[in-house]
């Protein structure tokens, strides 16, 4: 636990974003009160309505607290009223620009089944059991950042959209090291997903995994398989994973596939992360992996649940509190025993409570934990 205090910075964005990050810092606070964490809790503006006030979506307020705090609570971004905002703004403040910006290269997104919510997911109940996996996304290299892209028009009239699917040898080791590290600590299974077999891009993903584990984490067992089947095993099979690793692309993907393990996109949490500085901290932002679902947004119903396990993770990955952070989570898991559901992981004829519940029910847990 810290013994200095440490900023956290808030960032509620767009959306459900502001509902959802807002019981994550009772959270916090809960623990600042209870449990001695030491923090300095600021709230900032980001996305469109920060552009609504101040002509951009990423003030430089927002912006120096991103490289100043020692950890960033996020909620979402996007929603209909980007529609107004001019490209190049939209760009220059995007979630892309953010994660270049401060090089959040590895992005974790743990998946584990929990019995209460067996029957929410679309899966029999045989494939959920003991599923416990964890996606590392790398976030800051392939097709989403790559060089040409754009819309083009041809001679003949007709426009071309083009992407670039690309990596480097660097960017492809520091993320499989992270993921090798991290598989070293649980089962020792690494499993490396790529498209080799149509992409080159893929060809030289599988080969630098391979000689980053072959160098340096022996112990580590190391498979290889390809995005489409991955997804298939996600449905199929899911506990044979422990933890995956995988370009940006199919990271995105795949965990959204593997959000039905959970029942909701809603229950799941993420941490993204930068290189190690000389200090041993690194520039860190944990955010639900949902997105600002408009449609939903200031009704008071949204699952903060995501939200809330990713400071879980913080407290784990940023502050070094395992004990706090299996506490939180063993929290979560009571409340939802007890019969908590918002309404994403809520079957017929369950009481559905809205966003602020759900994070008193935490909160009662915590209290009587």
């Amino acid at each position: 636990m810290t013994k200095t205090e440490a900023t956290i910075g808030i960032i509620g964005g767009d959306g459900i974003g502001p509902e959802v990050t807002a019981q994550s810092r009772r959270i916090l606070e809960w623990f600042a009160v209870h449990r001695g964490l030491k923090v300095n809790l600021i709230d900032a503006p980001y996305g469109a309505t920060a552009y609504e006030r101040f002509g951009t979506m990423l003030p430089d307020e927002t912006r120096k607290l991103l490289h100043s705090a020692k950890a960033i609570l996020f909620g979402s971004l996007g929603g209909p009223e980007y529609e107004t905002i001019p490209v190049a703004d939209r760009r220059l403040g995007s979630l892309l620009a953010v994660r270049s910006d401060l090089d959040l290269f590895a992005n974790l997104r743990p998946v584990k089944s929990s019995p209460a919510l067996h029957e929410v997911s679309s899966l029999k109940n045989r494939v959920l059991e003991g599923v416990d996996l964890v996606i590392v996304r790398e976030l800051t290299g392939g097709i989403y950042f790559g060089q040409p892209r754009g819309v083009e028009t041809l001679p003949n009239g007709e426009k071309r959209g083009v992407n670039t699917h690309s990596y480097t040898s660097s960017q492809i080791r520091r993320v499989a090291r992270e993921a090798l590290k991290l598989a070293a600590m649980r089962r020792g299974l690494l499993c490396s997903v790529d498209k080799g077999n149509v992409m080159e891009a893929g060809e030289l993903w599988r080969a630098e995994v391979q000689s980053v584990r072959d160098a340096e984490f022996p112990e580590v067992t190391l498979t290889h398989m390809l995005a489409d089947n991955c997804a298939m095993q996600l449905v199929r099979a899911p506990a044979q994973f422990d933890v995956i690793v995988t370009d940006n692309l199919f990271g995105d993907v795949l965990s959204d596939c593997a959000a039905m393990i959970t029942g909701s996109l809603g229950m799941l949490p993420s941490a993204s992360l930068g290189p190690r500085k000389p200090d041993g901290s690194r520039a860190a932002l944990y955010e639900p992996i949902h997105g600002s679902a408009p449609d939903i947004a200031g009704r008071g119903i949204a699952n903060p649940l995501g939200s809330i396990l990713s400071v879980a993770m913080m407290l784990r990955l940023s502050f070094d509190a395992p004990e706090e952070a299996t506490q939180l989570e063993a929290a979560v898991t009571r409340a939802l025993e007890a019969g908590a559901r918002t309404g994403d992981i809520a079957i017929d004829g369950e009481l559905r409570i809205g966003t602020a519940a759900m994070g008193d029910q935490v909160l009662r847990q915590l209290e009587q934990g």
